[in-house]
């Protein structure tokens, strides 16, 4: 099965392409847009020649038990429990788009509730831990 052609729809939608130590990924805010086939958007974002190019795709959206939750897709489709890299710019992003506004905050992931202390400057997160 080719998972890269599994949308039934298309359309447009925003994110976010941000960079952590090596690893690069696509953020996709879900507090304003749904993603569907999230697995066949991967694929087809993460090609570096044909897509955008990433490492893959990361949601970011509400959470019942933690102060947001992310869902990551590496580029070949598959789920990913939680990367280091994509959580500290998860916490970036909820930061400094106005979802989460505190410096210490917890993200809902595939492998539990992982826990960030963000280091701001100037309105603006400068590191995470």
């Amino acid at each position: 099965m080719d998972i890269n052609n599994m949308r039934t729809k298309h359309k447009k939608l925003t994110f976010t392409k941000m960079r952590g130590t090596g690893n690069d990924y696509l953020y996709f805010d879900c507090f304003d847009q749904t993603v569907e086939s999230p697995e066949s958007l991967a694929v087809r974002l993460s090609n570096r020649r044909t897509g955008v190019g990433s490492d893959g795709i990361v949601l970011i959206m509400p959470s019942t038990i933690a102060d947001a939750k992310m869902r990551m897709f590496n580029a070949d489709g598959t789920e990913g429990s939680v990367a280091g890299n994509a959580l500290r710019c998860v916490c970036k992003y909820l930061y400094e788009n106005g979802h989460v506004r505190k410096d210490e905050m917890a993200v809902e992931t595939g492998s539990g509730v992982k826990t960030a202390k963000l280091f701001i400057r100037e309105d603006q997160v400068f590191s995470v831990l």
